[in-house]
């Protein structure tokens, strides 16, 4: 038993096939060669009228509908940020004076150790 194959010589069956493509790969050729592709022009003028046609119904009745409601939907945002901005400085005034009265306390009551250390200094 061989582990190469003999390669066999072609037959004349396999001539047509190969006229047939190479027939097929000459008029692919031909045709391609023979007919200029359009121009860029051309292809940029339908892009230019696909996007005309596109802002056009865009821009038509759903246009106006959809400006208006997303100006509703701004204005609701901006009640809804004022109303948390207040919210906000209310919270931080309010933190604010609770820091000052814990500051005061914190003092008073130093000033209070200081002082009942220094009788109970005295006193000893």
């Amino acid at each position: 038993m061989s582990l190469f194959k003999r390669e066999e010589p072609p037959t004349d069956l396999d001539k047509p096939i190969e006229s047939a493509v190479a027939a097929e790969i000459r008029e692919f050729a031909r045709r391609n060669v023979a007919t200029p592709r359009q121009p860029l022009q051309v292809d940029s003028e339908l892009v230019a009228n696909s996007i005309s046609t596109l802002l056009q119904s865009v821009a038509g009745s759903s246009g106006p509908a959809e400006i208006d409601r997303l100006m509703a939907e701004m204005h609701t945002l901006r009640d809804l940020l004022q109303a948390e901005s207040a919210r906000i400085q209310r919270e931080i005034t309010e933190y604010a004076h609770l820091s000052q009265s814990a500051m005061q306390t914190t003092k008073i009551i130093t000033e209070s150790l200081v002082m009942w250390r220094n009788k109970n200094a005295r006193a000893s």
